[in-house]
Order: structure tokens, then sequence, then C-alpha cells
């Protein structure tokens, strides 16, 4: 967990300019992850490629049938080689039999590869709201798939 989390804070900083808030945020949502883990509710993905980390996403029960796509991230040198696409479809599939009526996420507007990568599963766009949650203005999206039962 350390590690999918220190370097997608890396990443990030590097690309975005999002420094010790983001990682902050992503270090509290990992060890949720870990200290309130549920079989069969939540779940973590790690690609990878030659035995090397190429990306992770997580899933968890946010409670009503909600469940929540999480720190989705590809390594750079694996980026257009399908790593998001079936890490995305891992998690709606997860999500299906696990009985999900819906999944949403947080994303924001300049990680505009993620955004079509979103659209191509079926989200959609359901709000959005500028912040300085990670040390500079941005605009946070929220986005939500409704599940076929």
């Amino acid at each position: 967990m350390g590690l999918v989390i220190a370097r997608q804070a890396t990443i990030y900083e590097q690309e975005q300019g999002w420094g010790r808030p983001l990682e902050a945020l992503m270090l509290e949502t990992g060890a949720r992850f870990l200290a309130e883990f549920r079989p069969g509710r939540d779940q973590c993905w790690i690609a990878e490629i030659d035995g090397m980390s190429a990306g992770s996403v997580f899933l968890t029960d946010e409670g009503d049938g909600l469940a929540r796509l999480r720190l989705l991230y590809v390594e750079p040198r694996a980026r257009g080689q399908g790593v998001a696409d079936l890490l995305v479809a891992a998690c709606i599939g997860f999500a299906r039999e696990a009985g999900y009526a819906r999944v949403t996420l947080w994303t924001h507007t300049v990680l505009a590869a993620a955004r079509r990568l979103y659209a191509r599963h079926g989200f959609r766009l359901v709000a959005q709201a500028e912040h300085e949650a990670f040390g500079v203005p941005v605009q946070g999206e929220t986005w939500e798939l409704a599940l076929e039962r």
C-alpha cells in the first residue's frame, strides 16, 4: 500500500504540482482502506507488466449501494497499453458482482485522459467544484455510473 501511494504521489507532484496535501489525502485513504477492509465489498487491483507495477485502483463501499472508485493511476511507461481500461473494468465488474447499484468517483478537469476513460466506461459527470485542497486551484469533478442489476 505504501509503495502504491508513494509512487502515485510522486507522479502527481511531477505532472500536476500537487504535493503534500494530495499525498496526505492518499495516505489517509490507504490507511482507511486497510483498517476498514470488507472482503467482498472492497478491493484493490495492482497491474503489472513484465513483473513491474504498472498502476492500480481501489474500490470501496460507501454505503447505501454506492461504491467509490479511488486512487486510479497508471505508470507513465505503461500508458497507452490499456492498463487503465483493465483496471476500471475490474472495478465495474467487481461492483456489479458485489451488488452495488452505482459507482462514483472524484477526478479533476485537468486529467483529460482519465475523464475520457471514465466516459468510455459509461460514467457521467454529475458535479463540478473548484478547490485548492492540493495547494493550487483546480476544478474537481464527481462522476457516477449506474449499474444494471
